[in-house]
């Protein structure tokens, strides 16, 4: 059941897990019974019972195969990359340092309707574990790399879990997620304030927020039980860290967006093939066959825009009729191992493209095309810098189509940027500049749109047409790799899918 570790890493957690401890004998000695309320990794107890006949909270190899292979946590990426992770963050933590981590709250439509659970990213990237009501903490041991991956989650109980489903319970935290200090998150008050009381400093994103998380959730008090904890103690912002962590993409990490890409893609490309009459009819089948070809779940919400509905940049009615003679627009993408890739692609309702799509159509491509290949290491490019190129080839392909592009008409037409991060999140790493230089491992999107009302100020023949082409793209050093290249967006593939 154990997951086999590095012979690097079982040296760390030899130390770091030995008794004699100076931070971990102060944190126990802090609260006389914090002991009892501790299970570690040389406390714990060895399962007698095969992990295949055990329940958990998520998919492990042992009960789920068909998903995971050995060693794996999530699908494609292993404990060993999950641990090298928290190991990178403890090495950007000053000495004797904590990063405190809480998964996401279940949000309910409601009463008792929940939506589907989706996990925090900052705490997916760091432990993999996909349920509510959890926290993690990772502690810098003094100056040097050791560090010590505390874990305090949902304990087994029969009866909830009749309800509601498996936990994976503490236990697992030891044995499938490599924790070296579990607790139940019942005993939280108990165990976190004299880790916090040890530290130089505590780094976490979440000290503002009235009620960080249903964990912490007092609403008859001003202050919160985290902000009790943390109000005497030096807070700095998690954010910019984790930013920096998860901005450069590992291989395991492109193979998953490129999966989720493959699949996206022949989805969109299958969804051409067919007739649509109906918007929500479009938008069912890409949800199932996403899902059919291995996907989890669709990445967002998506735009299924008919006509002039495409105008709207977040059109997410998809609740009106497709007419011939007009085009859809599809912005949507699936999930694979936590991973997403972002696609839009414009296709003739009828399967021919009228002139004016046609003109309005290659001219996007093209200047689409151009962007794409400006995403790799020796361009020495930004975002910004390839949205400003964007910028300037749209409004040339404009004037010779014959709009005026005097005064602010480019604003008009292309209102949004030309790009942004993609990973775990469809706007990965918020806040993450777009001026830094792309790097190998940067993945964004290219995805240049032109949006034309029905306004006399535009050529009459255009107006109301809506088209943007998106790719999700992988920064190389010397050439692009984009992942979602099965969607077809040539013309004469895409008139050929129905000929």
């Amino acid at each position: 059941m154990r997951l086999v570790r590095s012979a690097q890493q079982l040296q760390k957690a030899a130390r770091t897990l030995t008794s004699s401890s100076p931070i971990r004998s102060s944190i126990r000695s802090a609260i006389p019974s914090i002991a009892n309320l501790y299970t570690s990794r040389q406390s714990r107890s060895y399962a007698t019972v095969s992990a295949a006949e055990l329940s958990f909270g998520q998919p492990v190899h042992e009960t789920h195969p068909h998903l995971l292979r050995a060693g794996e946590i999530t699908p494609g990426i292993t404990a060993q990359e999950y641990a090298d992770r928290r190991t990178k963050l403890a090495g950007s933590l000053p000495d004797n340092a904590i990063a405190i981590l809480a998964s996401s709250d279940i949000k309910y439509r409601s009463g008792s309707v929940f939506y589907e659970f989706h996990q925090n990213s900052n705490f997916f990237y760091l432990t993999g574990f996909n349920e509510p009501e959890s926290v993690a903490v990772i502690q810098k041991l003094g100056s040097s790399e050791d560090y010590i991956f505390h874990m305090f989650l949902r304990p087994k109980d029969e009866k909830a879990e009749q309800w509601d489903g498996a936990r994976s319970g503490e236990q697992a935290g030891l044995d499938v997620f490599n924790a070296d200090e579990v607790g139940s998150i019942h005993n939280l008050h108990a165990i976190l304030p004299p880790i916090i009381a040890s530290a130089s400093e505590v780094y976490t994103d979440e000290a503002k927020s009235t009620s960080y998380g249903s964990i912490f959730k007092n609403q008859e008090e001003s202050l919160n039980f985290f902000q009790k904890m943390v109000r005497n103690s030096k807070l700095k912002p998690l954010k910019s860290l984790m930013n920096d962590l998860r901005i450069i993409k590992s291989p395991a990490e492109i193979a998953n967006m490129r999966m989720a890409g493959k699949i996206s893609g022949r989805t969109i490309t299958n969804a051409m093939r067919r007739r649509w009459t109906k918007e929500k009819d479009l938008g069912a089948f890409l949800d199932y066959d996403f899902k059919l070809g291995g996907c989890e779940a669709t990445a967002y919400f998506p735009v299924v825009a008919g006509g002039k509905n495409a105008l709207r940049i977040h059109y997410v009615r998809n609740d009106d009729v497709l007419r011939d003679g007009e085009i859809v627009l599809v912005d949507a993408g699936g999930e694979y191992g936590g991973y997403i890739t972002d696609i839009t692609r414009t296709w003739p309702i009828s399967g021919k493209f009228s002139d004016p799509q046609r003109d309005l159509y290659e001219m996007i491509l093209r200047v689409q095309r151009s962007s794409v290949s400006l995403c790799r290491e020796s361009a020495n490019m930004t975002l910004d810098k390839i949205h400003q190129v964007t910028e300037q080839g749209l409004r040339d392909g404009l004037k010779q189509l014959g709009f005026d592009m005097s005064v602010n008409a480019l604003e008009t037409l292309f209102p949004h940027h030309v790009g942004h991060y993609v990973g775990l999140d469809v706007h990965d790493c918020p806040g993450y500049s777009r001026g830094v230089s792309l790097k190998a491992g940067h993945v964004v999107t290219v995805e240049p749109g032109i949006y034309v009302p029905d306004d006399s100020r535009w050529p009459e023949h255009f107006r109301g047409i809506g088209i943007r082409i998106e790719d999700s793209v992988c920064v190389q050093g010397e050439s692009p790799l984009i992942l979602t290249t099965e969607a077809v967006k040539d013309i004469v593939d895409i008139e050929a899918l129905r000929s």
